[in-house]
Parts: C-alpha cells; structure tokens; sequence
C-alpha cells in the first residue's frame, strides 16, 4: 500500500517538473539552469510543509510528489557542466543559491 501512495504522488510529481521545466526555459536566458533551481527550492517548500504530516500524506506528498517534482541528479549534472565550461562563476551562485534557497524553502514550508 506504501508503495501505491509513493507511485501515486510520483505519478504527479515527474509531469509537473516537465510542465514547470519547459514553462520557466521559455521565460528567460541561459546564465544558469533557473529552471531546476526554482523546481528544487518549490520542491524543498513543499517537503517542509508536510514534512510533519501524517504518514499517508508524507508518503503521497514528501516522498511521491516533492521526490519526483525535485532533481538532485540535473543539479548534480548542470553544475558540472557550468564548471565544465569554465562558468565558475555561474556554477558557484547556482550551488550557493540551490542549497541556501532550498534549505530556507524547506524550513519556512515546515514553520507554516
């Protein structure tokens, strides 16, 4: 049944990081990967929120949805290849804004 609930938000979740993706590539240059910067802190956000909910919602939302919503590994990837193509400066504001923004995200979804 834990499973089920997990697919479930996940089912959810990966569409509306490709809708979100594609929506946020279109509104701005490429300086740095924005789009996965905002769907990790939104994602961070709504992990906080439920982060203390119950088990039911935690699964659905915090592991289903927010798990698959979010991308370590494209943050992972993007960040090598800023400093791949020698953008430090891009790659470092990108690793500082993802875990300062995320982390805060997180924690102001878990103080509301």
């Amino acid at each position: 049944m834990r499973a089920l609930l997990v697919a479930l938000g996940a089912g959810i979740g990966a569409p509306a990081r490709y809708v979100t993706d594609q929506a946020i590539k279109k509104l701005h240059s490429r300086l740095m990967p924005l789009e996965t910067l905002l769907i990790n802190v939104l994602g961070s956000f709504v992990l906080g929120v439920v982060i203390n909910s119950g088990r039911n919602t935690l699964l659905i939302v915090g592991t289903g949805f927010a798990g698959a919503f979010t991308t370590w590994s494209t943050f992972a990837v993007e960040t090598h290849e800023l400093f791949e193509k020698k953008h430090h400066t891009q790659a470092w504001g990108y690793l500082f804004l993802t875990l300062v923004l995320g982390i805060g995200a997180a924690a102001l979804g878990n103080a509301l």
